[in-house]
């Protein structure tokens, strides 16, 4: 579990810094000059990564099955 924890950390503060500088590369090749154009642009963006980290975190905090008595 707390490998899981770990790992789930370093991609989530990797994968944030990479989509960041995507996603800033991608401003300055494709956007305007128009300040109101950017502020939509990054406001739409900065919301859409935390669909992927929602995903992360809950994978981070799924517990593994426990087996019965059993062995089931």
């Amino acid at each position: 579990m707390r490998l899981r924890i770990l790992f789930g950390t370093l991609g989530l503060i990797f994968g944030l810094a990479l989509y960041a500088l995507l996603v800033m590369r991608l401003a300055i090749a494709v956007l305007p000059e128009n300040q109101l154009v950017q502020a939509i642009f990054y406001l739409v963006t900065g919301i859409v990564w935390i669909f992927p980290a929602i995903r992360l975190t809950r994978w981070m905090q799924d517990l593994p099955p426990v087996p019965d008595r059993f062995g089931n």
